[in-house]
């Protein structure tokens, strides 16, 4: 509500009284002694000079004295230069003394608070120019673009867009890049996209607004960049730095290193200046995130090193190397010893990030007494990347003592507190820090949205995640594809399937990680089915599946047994995809396997261009399922020749396979050889498939001892295994006793309790297998009976 003339009237006085005439800047009141004209540019000046409150307010008080109050152009100076120094309400008051209907006037005003920070305010300056029929212009329309886009404010946005269609601004070249940005900020590519088709004469900034958009997205989206810039090579416009570094960005972050390539030989035969600092951090960042160590290292030593291009290769080999900790501490001890450079707080973040395991907590602890010895000031990024560093080593508490240290904590900053609370499930801490940034006036975007769905999804709070749910409505954020689709994760990770549909179904725009979140779904629920129902839905709608998607599609055809299908889709792979993604390979050779065809999956693995481990434990796995366990210890001994290291899932599937042929002696020594070997700490199916193996053995009393000496928390699975040997081999007694252990341990489980019925059945104790059986229907359970979808050959 704007302040009225009479009420300014009003204060203005009590302004000039407050600041006192005795103590009016000296400088203006020695002029004015002198009889000089004072004029509106020396007031200017004056203006311009001034950095506190207490010196602006003498020369707005001077302004008065001498006659200029109404002065537009001085007035529009200090609607500015309150707005400079976050004086809202005097920069207010100012600008509704002055108002009238010159448009520059208020593009003025639009423009210092946009620079100030205020953008709630452009955008209410922006509404009051509509209502009182002034007119917008370019600068009004990208302005208040630029404020839809800092605050998320979709649907302001696409008002503004619908004014600048009106006025004929829609292809303005200011306002499609701030149009183009706004939409990208939102996940909504197509309208991007849309925007850019309308202008008739692209030129290198329409370009490169459009590359800069689509290399800040995720997944496939990014590889439209390097589309678009083709597209723009083919206009005959060249490439600048600002469309140079997007893309070299964009190859980093999808690991594109031909393309990468390709823009630094583009580079230096269009002889652009690599020796710009920015241009020469993003090749030895993207060479560095492509995996290219060795040329990442070898243009770093041609180019003039700075903290800011090691920087880069630490963030770079962050992204890519599996034992990032120890290469990041190595390339950092290069910076400081053969370089002598001094890190500084980006740098020791960029360590810090590499520290996400619980064994790196002493590291964790070395860079902040670094930071405190060194006394480098504790600013805010540095400050976020230590508070991570400690909750992501499993010290959330020391985490929480930093993070009460602080006096300034910005959005980022929470997003980090949060999520160390919701990875350690503690959910009333969540809540805590929630009602703490509210207090604090900190207002949540889009990544703590996100980061709130992924852990109640994670957490399977369905009841929490429909509270989000809301915030997101309220918050007019529901078009943004990334919050879309996180929302529909959290759904089918709660297992609320109809729910996840109607969501997916009321989605306006859906891109390819929506179809294919919707089919995992499915997969996982039972429902193959209906995955390829909706996989059939999406080729008549157009999108072009992935190699997730199609992971997904074969997995869904062997819950199936449709083998010819199978087929058709490893043909339609190899002609689409000769690069044969090792993923997709290892889906179909498991695919294979539960059809019952071992002849194919042996020939998928074989004609294998890359084995990765991944394929060696498919194998294996699908050898231990058929009970080939002299061919599954074969391949995992051939492995170890390969030069390859087995990991834990190498260990589950050999020792199934041991377990399924009652190879007693080979599974203990591949069991102890997990640890003393190979370093790799067994988990809870490591010790389910030894007691499976001597329960089937007959060795029961000797398993049962195992699983009681472990160090296992959950014992269920275990116990579960050994159960069903004792009733194989009649041991009704310590059957009992485990039965009775596990009905405490998990009482929902209607598979125990039939198990357990039927030990005490063999036994001829049946009045305790009626009871038994008389509280599993009380409770509800019911056993899912078994069935069979492999298809009979002739």
């Amino acid at each position: 509500m704007h302040l009225r003339a009479p009420f300014v009237g009003k204060m203005l006085p009590l302004l000039i009284n407050s600041v006192g005439s005795r103590r009016i800047s000296s400088v203006c009141r020695k002029e004015m002694t002198f009889g000089n004209v004072y004029t509106t540019e020396r007031f200017a000046s004056h203006l311009e000079a001034c950095v506190d409150a207490g010196s602006l307010r003498k020369v707005h008080a001077c302004i008065f004295a001498c006659g200029f109050g109404d002065n537009i152009f001085l007035g529009s100076k200090l609607v500015n230069a309150y707005a400079d120094i976050s004086a809202l309400w005097e920069s207010r008051l100012v600008f509704d003394r002055i108002i009238n209907r010159n448009l520059s006037l208020w593009n003025s005003a639009i423009v210092g608070y946009s620079r100030a920070g205020y953008f709630e305010e452009v955008l209410r300056l922006y509404s009051c120019l509509k209502m009182q029929d002034i007119g917008v212009d370019s600068s009004a329309v990208v302005f208040g673009l630029k404020s839809c886009h800092e605050l998320g404010m979709m649907d302001f946005g696409r008002g503004i867009h619908g004014d600048a269609y009106k006025v004929g601004l829609h292809g303005d070249k200011f306002v499609v890049p701030s149009l183009v940005k706004l939409y990208f900020k939102c996940g909504i590519m197509k309208d991007a996209d849309r925007v850019f088709e309308e202008i008739f004469e692209k030129d290198i900034v329409a370009y490169t607004s459009m590359i800069t958009g689509y290399a800040q997205q995720a997944g496939f989206h990014v590889m439209k960049a390097f589309q678009i810039a083709c597209e723009m090579h083919r206009e005959g416009l060249d490439a600048n730095r600002v469309s140079l570094v997007s893309l070299l960005q964009a190859a980093g972050k999808v690991e594109a290193l031909h393309e990468g390539r390709s823009i630094h030989c583009y580079a230096m035969r269009r002889g652009i200046d690599l020796s710009d600092e920015v241009l020469e951090t993003s090749l030895v960042d993207m060479y560095a995130k492509c995996g290219a160590k060795v040329e990442a290292v070898s243009f770093l030593r041609q180019m003039r090193r700075s903290v800011a291009s090691w920087n880069a290769l630490i963030a770079g080999i962050n992204s890519y190397d599996c034992d990032r900790s120890s290469e990041a501490l190595h390339l950092l001890c290069q910076m400081v010893h053969q370089e002598g450079l001094y890190p500084n707080s980006i740098t020791l973040a960029n360590v810090l990030s590499a520290c996400c395991e619980s064994t790196y907590v002493h590291l964790v602890t070395s860079i902040h007494g670094y930071i405190i010895r060194r006394e480098l000031p504790p600013d805010l990024v540095l400050t976020t990347a230590l508070i991570d560093g400690y909750s992501r080593c499993g010290k959330v508490h020391n985490a929480r003592e930093l993070f009460n240290w602080l006096k300034v904590r910005d959005t980022i900053l929470f997003n980090v507190i949060i999520s160390a609370y919701l990875r350690n499930g503690e959910i009333d801490e969540v809540i805590k820090m929630l009602d703490w940034m509210f207090e604090e006036g900190v207002r949540p975007n889009t990544v703590t949205l996100l980061v709130l769905l992924s852990g109640f999804a994670n957490l399977e709070d369905l009841r929490r995640g429909r509270c989000i749910h809301g915030c997101v409505l309220r918050q007019g954020l529901q078009t943004n594809m990334d919050v879309s689709n996180q929302l529909l994760h959290m759904y089918t990770k709660c297992a609320s399937i109809d729910v996840a549909r109607k969501f997916f179904d009321s989605m306006t725009n859906k891109d390819l990680v929506s179809w294919t979140t919707m089919m995992m779904c499915y997969v996982n629920q039972g429902h193959a089915d209906e995955a390829l129902a909706l996989f059939r839905l999406m080729q008549r709608n157009g999108d072009k599946p992935d190699s997730v998607t199609l992971i997904t599609l074969i997995q869904a055809l062997s819950l199936l047994g449709l083998l010819e299908q199978i087929k058709e889709i490893q043909g339609h792979i190899y002609r689409i995809r000769p690069e044969r993604d090792s993923a997709i390979t290892s889906a179909l050779i498991m695919a294979y396997a539960k059809c019952g065809r071992l002849d194919l999956a042996e020939l998928t693995f074989c004609n294998a261009a890359d084995q990765t481990l991944n394929l060696w434990n498919t194998m294996i796995s699908a050898y231990g399922m058929h009970g080939y366990c002299r061919e599954a210890l074969k391949l995992f001994h051939q492995l170890q020749n390969q030069n390859l290291r087995p990991d834990s899932l190498t260990f589950s599937s050999v020792l199934s396979a041991c377990s399924h042929a009652g190879l007693v002696e080979e599974g203990r020594d591949i069991f102890n050889s997990m640890k003393s070997k190979y370093s790799i700490a067994p988990q809870e199916e490591h010790y389910s498939c030894i007691v499976d193996l001597l329960g089937r053995a007959g060795h029961l009393e000797e398993a049962y001892e195992f699983v009681n000496c472990s160090p296992l928390r959950n014992k269920t699975s275990a116990l579960s295994a050994l159960l069903g040997a004792c009733r194989v081999h009649r041991n009704t007694q310590l059957g009992e006793i485990i039965g009775l252990q596990l009905l405490e341990l998990d009482p929902q489980n209607s598979t125990t309790f039939a198990m357990v019925s039927n030990i005490y059945a063999e036994a001829g104790k049946w009045r305790d297998a009626a009871t038994l059986r008389l509280v599993a229907r009380e409770r509800g359970l019911r056993k899912m009976p078994g069935y069979s979808l492999v298809e009979l050959e002739n």
